[in-house]
Formats: structure tokens, sequence, C-alpha cells
């Protein structure tokens, strides 16, 4: 399914917040690949605030942000229940993009450094510089167990359920994963982009 981000944010950027939320009920395995910015999950607030302005700005959506940063932040309380397992990979380029504010940088790699100790996450930073093989970075996309994937476009969401379709991004995060550094290399990752803000 193809929707154009336009029509899905019409109702306010709270909604498509809170759109998701049934989805991360039902879901035990989530498997994210973010080449663009952090994960929504581990993102801190003022993080979210700036990605949702520059969603205001660049597509004229609904300014309701303080609603969906909210919405965003409630819903991360996924990542404390149990009976769920959480896998995380980002490029480092991810880390080095500064959105918002030098300072709203460092608290949302802080952040990151933080949630490499929850016992249900792995956290996987492909280095810059890594040899690539079959491990080319994609559009970002995340596997919800086995049953569904949400890409995200420039113009529009894509969310794909047919099972060869979602074997094909299995096997893409599989190849990712492999590339990735996990543990203290992946924290010397982000305190390297820490140590690059000054």
């Amino acid at each position: 399914m193809y929707v154009e981000w336009r029509r899905v944010e019409s109702a306010g950027l709270k909604r498509v917040q809170e759109s998701v939320v049934p989805l991360f009920e039902r879901t035990h395995w989530f498997r994210f690949y973010q080449s663009q910015v952090m994960p929504g999950l581990l993102q801190t607030q003022d993080y979210t605030e700036a990605i949702l302005k520059t969603v205001v700005a660049l597509r004229d959506a609904p300014g309701d942000i303080g609603e969906a940063v909210a919405a965003r932040m409630s819903r991360q309380s996924v990542l404390h229940r149990g009976g769920r397992r959480f896998a995380f990979l980002i490029e480092e380029w991810v880390l080095r993009t500064v959105i918002g504010s030098r300072n709203t940088m460092l608290n949302q790699l802080g952040h990151l450094i933080g949630i490499t100790a929850a016992p249900s996450v792995s956290l996987g930073v492909i280095p810059m510089g890594a040899v690539r093989g079959n491990a080319w970075p994609c559009e970002s996309f995340s596997i919800y167990d086995e049953k569904e994937v949400a890409g995200e476009l420039v113009s529009a969401s894509l969310t794909v359920t047919r099972p060869s379709e979602i074997a094909e991004y299995t096997r893409t995060f599989t190849e990712l994963a492999a590339i990735a550094a996990y543990g203290a290399p992946a924290r010397k990752l982000i305190t390297g982009a820490i140590d690059s803000l000054g």
C-alpha cells in the first residue's frame, strides 16, 4: 500500500503518531533500519520536535507539533514492556547529521548510549567507510514480526505485506546487520559523533 504523506498527515501529525499504536501493540519482534534520521522509538523529545517542524515546513502539514511529540514519546513505552525484542540499525552518518541544534544532537546521542544498556534492545551502527558488499544503503524501513514492512519515501509511506517482499527486506536487514558495529565499538562511534560537535 502506497499512501502519500500529504494525505496521511492532513488530519494532523498527532493522528499519524497514534495510528501505529495498534501495530506496535501486536508486534513482538521489531527491526528498524534508518539511513536518514534516528528511529522514532529512540528519539528524544527535542529531536522529535525538530523533525516534525521540518515535516510541517516541507510538506505544509498541520502544525499540531506539541501533541504529535507527546504522542511519539508515549509510544516509546513499548520499549519497556516484556516479551518484545528490538533491533536497530543506524548508518553512522545519521549520528553526524545535526537535526535541530548542537544541544539537541548532544542530548540525542547521549540518550542513544543509554539505550544500549536495555536488555531487549540491540543497537548496531554501520560505520562510514565499511566495505558494503551486499549491504547497500537504502530507504529507511521497519519490519514488524514477519508480517509487515513499513518504508519511508520522500513523498509517501509504503506498507508491504506480501511474504516474498517481506523476505527481501528481511534479507537486506540481515546483510546490513552483518556489517554493523555493536556494543563498545558502536558506543565509540556514538562518542565520536559527540566529540565532533565540539
